[in-house]
C-alpha cells in the first residue's frame, strides 16, 4: 500500500532507449508528457563541465559530448564485464567501460573536470529520478511509490539490480513486473468490455534494446502467464548498428578514410541512421545527409527499405524463434492464438510485422494499443491496484502474476544442475526437497544455486552459493537437509537449507553474488544521488539568476530606446542608465560561469541605477 502523504503510485517503463511514466488519475491512465511535451523520454544521461543532464537535454547535446553521454545502461545492468554481450557492446559505444575489482562494468566519464565512475544502477537511477520528477511536476506533489518494468527474460541478478536503481533514486519499488505482462494489462483494460470467454493472447514486445514474447490467457480481467521467452539483447539499437557499420564501410570505400575511431562522427552517423530507420517504416527510400562528417567531408547516401531489410534479415528472423518456443512451452498451437499484440517501437518495422503475420498464417495483428506507451500504462494499472485504488475498472483485474524466465536449481556435486523450479513456473512459488551429504564423515557442505536450461551446471549462470559448517560426521547419505527455493512476486529468489539433525537454518537471498551492490554501496550511492540533486538545483538557480539579469538588461535597453519611454527620462539619467546597461551586458558576456550570488548582486546594482 502507498503510504499517506506519499502521493499516488506511478508506473515506470524503464527502457533501453526511451522511458515512459504513467499514473491512474480521473478514472483513467494518464501518460505524462515531459518538460519538452514528449510522452517518452530518452534514457540518456550526460555529464558536462558544469552539470549533469538527463533525458531530452542529454540526447540533444550528444554529438558535441559523445564520450560523456551515457545510453544503453539497461544493457549493462546486472551483468558482468566479461559477458560476451557486454564485450560486443563496448566496441560500439563512445563512452569508456572498465571492470571493477569484482568484474562489474563501470562507466567512466569526465564530470566537472574530474574523472568519475558510475555503475549501470546509478545511471538507471538517474533516469528513474527524471521519470519521477516528470510525474511530480505534473501533479505538484511528492511521489515515493512506483511499479517498474523489466524484460521477461531478465535474470535474477538483473531484477535485483533494477530494484537497487529504484532505491538509489529514492523510490519505493512496490513491484517489479515483466514488460509483456504490463502490456497485456493495458490490452486487457482496453478490451475488457468487448471480451467474453477465455482469450489466448501472444504479446510480441520488440523495443530499443530487448525483445520479449509472452503467451497469456485472459478471462474476465484475470490474467495468467503461460510462458515467457525472448532475448535481453536484441532490439532497435542492433538494427541501427547494422546500418552504422554499412555506412562506415561506404564512407571508407568512397573517401578512403576510416571514421570508426572518431566518436563524434560515429554519433552523428548513428543519429542519422536512427532517423532513417524510422522513416523507412513508412516510405521505401530515404537519404542520409551529414555536413562535414569527418575531416570536413560531407557525406550523402541513399538507403532503401529493401537494403535495410537485407542488412537485418537474420536479426528479424531471430525474432521468430522465441515465438515458436514460447507457444511450445505454453502447449498452445499457433492456430489457437486469438490475438497477437504488438508492443515496442521496433514492431513498426514492416518486415518484422510481415514475418510475424506469415508465421501466424496471415492473421491480422493487433495494433490497437500504443506500442511506445503500453508498458507504462500497464505498470500504472498495477501501481493503482497495489496502492489500494478502489475504482471498479482496476478492482476487477485479478493478475495471476508472472512466470520464471529460467529454470532454477542446485549443483548435485557431479557438475549436473538439479532443477527445483522449472522454467515458466507461475510465481510467487515455493519448492522444497531433501538433500543429502555425498561423502562419508562430511563436516561441511556447499550449496551452489544456478539458473539456466543446460544440463551441466558450468554452462548455466551461477546466482550465488552458501556453506553449512559443523555437520556431525556420519556416513554419506545419512545427514539430511530440507532445501527450499522461494520466489516472491517480484521474481526475486530466496534459498534456504535446514539441517534436520540440528535444526539449524542457513539462508541466502540471491542478492550479493559477484558483481552485485552491497547495502553499504547502495547507501553511498543514495547519498551521492542526493548530492547531485542539490548540485542540479544550485545550477538551476544560477541559470535562473543569469537569465533574470540578462532579460532585465535587454528589456530595460529596449524600453529606453522606445521613443515614448525614452522621452520621459532626463538626458543625464538616460546616459547613466545606458552606460550601466552596456556594462552589465558586457559583464554577462565575459562571466557566463559566474556564481549565483554574483548574478544576484549585479541585478541589485543594476536595479538601483535603473529604478532609484
Amino acid at each position: 500500500m502507498a503510504g499517506k502523504g506519499q502521493g499516488p503510485a506511478i508506473g515506470i517503463d524503464l527502457g533501453t532507449t526511451y522511458s515512459c511514466v504513467a499514473l491512474w488519475q480521473h478514472e483513467r491512465i494518464e501518460i505524462i508528457a515531459n518538460d519538452q511535451g514528449n510522452r517518452t523520454t530518452p534514457s540518456y544521461v550526460a555529464f558536462t563541465d558544469t552539470e549533469h543532464l538527463t533525458g531530452d537535454a542529454a540526447k540533444n547535446q550528444v554529438a558535441v559530448n559523445a564520450t560523456n553521454t551515457i545510453f544503453d545502461a539497461k544493457r549493462l545492468i546486472g551483468r558482468r564485464y566479461n559477458d560476451a554481450t557486454v564485450q560486443g557492446d563496448i566496441k560500439l559505444w563512445p563512452f569508456k567501460v572498465t571492470p571493477s575489482q569484482d568484474d562489474k562494468p563501470m562507466i567512466g566519464v569526465m564530470y566537472k573536470y574530474e574523472e568519475k565512475q558510475f555503475s549501470a544502477e546509478e545511471i538507471s537511477s538517474m533516469v528513474l529520478v527524471k521519470m519521477r520528477e516528470i510525474a511530480e511536476d505534473y501533479l505538484g506533489t511528492t511521489i515515493k511509490n512506483a511499479v517498474v518494468t523489466v524484460p521477461a527474460n531478465f535474470n535474477d541478478s538483473q531484477r535485483q539490480a533494477t530494484k537497487d536503481a529504484g532505491v538509489i533514486a529514492g523510490l519505493n519499488v512496490m513491484r517489479i513486473i515483466n514488460e509483456p505482462t504490463a502490456a497485456a494489462i493495458a490490452y486487457g483494460l482496453d478490451n475488457k468490455t468487448s471480451s467474453t470467454g477465455e482469450k489466448k493472447v501472444l504479446i510480441f514486445d520488440l523495443g530499443g534494446g530487448t525483445f520479449d514474447v509472452s503467451v497469456l490467457t485472459m478471462e474476465e480481467g484475470k490474467f495468467e502467464v503461460k510462458a515467457a521467452g525472448g532475448d535481453t539483447h536484441l532490439g532497435g539499437e542492433d538494427f541501427d548498428n547494422r546500418m552504422v557499420n554499412h555506412f562506415v564501410r561506404e564512407f571508407k570505400r568512397k573517401h578512403k578514410k576510416d571514421i570508426s575511431g572518431n566518436p563524434r562522427a560515429l554519433r552523428r552517423l548513428r543519429t542519422s541512421c536512427e532517423r532513417a530507420k524510422r522513416i523507412l517504416s513508412t516510405t521505401a527510400l530515404t537519404t542520409i545527409e551529414i555536413d562535414a562528417l569527418y575531416e570536413g567531408i560531407d557525406f550523402f547516401s541513399r538507403v532503401t527499405r529493401a537494403r535495410f531489410e537485407e542488412l537485418n534479415i537474420d536479426l528479424f528472423r531471430k525474432c521468430m524463434e522465441p515465438v515458436e518456443e514460447c507457444l511450445r512451452d505454453a502447449k498452445i498451437d499457433k492456430s489457437n492464438v486469438d490475438e497477437v499484440v504488438l508492443v515496442g517501437g521496433s514492431t513498426r518495422i514492416p518486415k518484422v510485422r510481415q514475418l510475424l503475420q506469415d508465421f501466424f498464417n496471415g492473421k491480422e495483428l493487433c495494433k490497437s494499443i500504443n506500442p511506445d506507451e503500453a508498458v507504462a500504462y500497464g505498470a500504472a494499472v498495477q501501481a493503482a491496484i497495489l496502492s489500494g485504488e478502489r475504482n471498479d475498472k482496476v478492482q476487477d483485474l485479478v493478475l495471476v502474476l508472472d512466470v520464471t524466465p529460467l529454470s532454477l536449481g542446485l549443483d548435485d556435486f557431479r557438475g549436473v544442475m538439479e532443477v527445483f523450479i522449472p522454467k515458466n513456473t507461475a510465481i510467487p512459488t515455493k519448492k522444497e526437497r531433501f538433500w543429502y551429504t555425498n561423502k562419508d564423515n562430511q563436516t561441511s557442505m556447499s550449496f551452489e544455486v544456478y539458473e539456466g536450461e543446460n544440463t551441466l551446471s558450468r554452462d548455466n549462470n551461477l546466482l550465488g552459493k552458501f556453506s553449512v559448517n559443523g555437520i556431525p560426521p556420519t556416513p554419506r547419505g545419512v545427514q539430511q537437509f530440507n532445501v527450499c527455493f522461494d520466489i516472491d512476486a517480484n521474481g526475486i529468489l530466496n534459498v534456504s537449507a535446514e539441517d534436520k539433525t540440528t535444526g539449524q537454518m542457513h539462508k541466502i537471498m540471491i542478492t550479493n553474488e559477484k558483481g552485485r551492490l552491497s547495502k553499504e554501496e547502495i547507501e553511498k550511492m543514495v547519498q551521492e544521488a542526493a548530492k547531485y540533486k542539490s548540485e542540479d538545483e544550485e545550477h538551476k538557480k544560477k541559470n535562473e539568476a543569469k537569465n533574470a539579469l540578462e532579460n532585465y538588461a535587454y528589456n530595460m535597453r529596449n524600453s529606453l530606446n522606445n521613443e515614448k519611454n525614452g522621452a520621459k527620462i532626463p538626458q543625464a539619467n538616460k546616459k547613466k542608465i545606458e552606460a550601466a546597461l552596456e556594462q552589465a551586458i558586457q559583464w554577462l558576456d565575459e562571466n557566463q560561469l559566474a556564481e549565483r550570488e554574483e548574478f544576484e548582486d549585479k541585478m541589485k546594482e543594476l536595479e538601483g541605477i535603473c529604478n532609484p
